[in-house]
């Protein structure tokens, strides 16, 4: 009997032992292939929208729209762009329009909030997607297809984000010098990017979501611009590319499929996404300026309207 016991002991043993090779080896396999299925591409019906704008683009078509990116926490910027580059004038006769760009939070108190503050200023668009900096690329491509659908028949559009200083009296006007209302796409160039492989950096991206060696030409996400046509172009080609996290790359291949090559506004720098010290001369020059916080915000808009008739010493 002990020896029958001892036995079946070491049959189980056995058995057990040919099990867990074959489990080892069944997950080491698995985890050098963990992707079998198709890299995750952008799907346009994604999320419903929850808060949209009340403009009625047939009727009164803007010149530019500038879409801003932001978060639920950033009521006191929204705040402050609305009464600085973001508030609703006409430069040169072109209406412009500003719009925040918004997505969905847990915590119900920030939602009744910004609920109440779209139902006061009409400036929000929101969608269903959970508002985290990952999302960059469906909060982008809301945007994008909300002038696809909704506003074609504005000329222009802007993308930036809230801790931006914005020209529009200069931008407007390279715009208008520029002549061109279709086919454009500007900002501050990026030609030669390569993605980063270091698991530790904030814009790390894994060889199985981007498997090439370099980036296609985008423009820095801190702020570009392009005609309309662009943006239902993008909308439409973007189901077709692989989905990134980075939505100023994501926009660059989706340009790249497009064959549309990205041009400089002006042949002078115009576009600052590493920021830039304040001058009011100096800032009477760019389009875009960025780290500026919301405090500072305010004296340098009031500096630029209150010098718009000065002449500036030539360079």
């Amino acid at each position: 009997v002990c020896l029958k016991m001892s036995y079946m002991k070491m049959r189980l043993l056995y058995i057990s032992l040919v099990v867990l090779g074959a489990l080892c080896l069944y997950f080491s396999m698995y985890s050098r292939t963990p992707f079998k299925e198709e890299p995750f591409v952008f799907k346009k019906e994604r999320g419903n929208f929850l808060q949209l704008p009340d403009i009625n683009c047939k009727q009164d078509p803007p010149f530019l729209v500038l879409l801003v990116t932001s978060s639920h926490e950033q009521m006191f910027a929204r705040t402050v762009i609305r009464n600085t580059w973001g508030k609703e004038k006409n430069v040169n006769g072109k209406r412009i329009k500003t719009f925040f760009l918004l997505g969905a939070t847990a915590n119900k108190d920030l939602s009744k909030v910004v609920a109440q503050e779209s139902q006061r200023h009409h400036d929000i668009i929101q969608k269903d997607f959970m508002d985290t900096y990952f999302n960059l690329t469906l909060k982008t491509m809301m945007g994008i297809e909300w002038i696809h659908r909704f506003c074609p028949q504005a000329s222009f559009v802007m993308k930036t984000d809230s801790d931006m200083f914005v020209n529009i009296y200069y931008l407007t006007e390279l715009l208008l010098r520029k002549n061109r209302t279709t086919q454009f796409f500007t900002g501050f160039l990026k030609l030669n990017e390569f993605p980063i492989r270091d698991k530790h950096n904030k814009w790390f991206v894994s060889k199985y979501e981007y498997p090439w060696e370099k980036y296609p030409p985008f423009c820095s996400g801190t702020g570009y611009v392009f005609s309309s046509d662009v943006a239902s172009q993008v909308y439409e080609v973007s189901e077709s590319v692989p989905f990134i996290k980075l939505e100023d790359v994501f926009v660059g291949l989706c340009l790249a499929k497009l064959k549309i090559r990205l041009e400089e506004l002006h042949s002078e720098q115009t576009f600052f996404p590493n920021g830039l010290a304040f001058s009011t001369c100096r800032f009477k020059k760019i389009v875009a300026c960025h780290f500026i916080k919301p405090r500072n915000m305010l004296s340098y808009w009031q500096a630029l309207e209150n010098s718009l008739e000065d002449e500036c010493p030539a360079v």
